[in-house]
């Protein structure tokens, strides 16, 4: 008789602790379909620019403000079916001239990275346990400067709220959790326009789920009548106090770029 109690509790238990759950399972999967949606949309509208090229300058500052600029330039080549490539060569100071880093971003593997140091002369791979270090002194990291692919995040919305850099347009915020167990970052937010579905704001959280940084994006320009690229982008590391500033100009599209201008054996030859 006892056996027969326990068993209908535990029925009851069971059942109703089912039904009690299938609404917030509900929820879950509707964020995160909803959150995907929108990241899908991102990369959607930033499809088909085929090549480029632009000059950029690098603003280091350090917890005290003081400054060192960087002078660089860069290419990029869309892959149809995988992640981009992208081309950096440094020109400016004289003790980075001719630093070149060298970056082919997958889908499903982890991205190749190289940097080539004339101080050294020598190529140096960046293996995957390292791409969360710093870029060249920098607030980026080398994930940073992989292509943003779908594959590598779980996606879920959060909320709609006014854009942080633009208040006039409304903004989706989104979480990202990285799938690549290398990661520097426990999981990002990511302020995207609702009109343009542009990247307006991310919070890095490192792998203690701590903020580290922030990357504000501005000074959008639409290119093609259909692409928009941010000219400034500022990362506040909030642990350091440190900040880098990334102002790009003279950007070029479909400039006639293959697969030999991605050349890891060319690092050493690049002027």
């Amino acid at each position: 008789m006892q056996h027969n109690k326990l068993q209908a509790w535990l029925k009851t238990f069971l059942v109703g602790s089912l039904v009690a759950s299938l609404p917030l399972t509900a929820i879950a999967d509707e964020a995160a379909q909803k959150g995907y949606a929108i990241a899908k949309e991102r990369k959607v509208r930033d499809t088909g620019w085929i090549s480029s090229e632009q000059s950029m300058q690098m603003i280091l500052r350090n917890a005290q403000g003081d400054e060192s600029v960087r002078e660089m330039r860069s290419k990029n080549l869309e892959v149809t079916g995988d992640g981009d490539k992208g081309l950096t060569v440094f020109d400016k100071p004289r003790d980075v001239k001719g630093t070149a880093f060298l970056s082919f971003s997958h889908i499903n593997e982890a991205d190749d990275q190289w940097l080539y140091l004339p101080a050294l002369k020598r190529v140096k791979r960046i293996s995957s346990r390292n791409k969360s270090g710093p870029f060249m002194g920098s607030e980026f990291a080398y994930e940073d400067l992989s292509s943003f692919e779908l594959e590598k995040y779980k996606f879920t919305y959060l909320r709609d709220e006014a854009c942080p850099t633009d208040t006039s347009v409304n903004c989706f915020v989104i979480e990202s959790i990285p799938t690549d167990k290398f990661s520097g970052y426990s999981k990002t937010h990511v302020w995207i326009d609702t009109a343009e579905y542009r990247m307006h704001k991310v919070d890095y959280y490192d792998r203690k789920k701590s903020l580290l940084k922030t990357l504000t994006a501005e000074d959008f320009k639409q290119y093609q009548n259909k692409f928009w690229r941010a000219h400034t982008m500022t990362v506040v590391n909030h642990q350091t106090g440190k900040s880098t500033v990334l102002k790009t100009s003279d950007i070029k599209f479909n400039v006639g770029l293959t697969d030999s201008d991605f050349n890891k054996n060319s690092l050493k030859r690049i002027r």
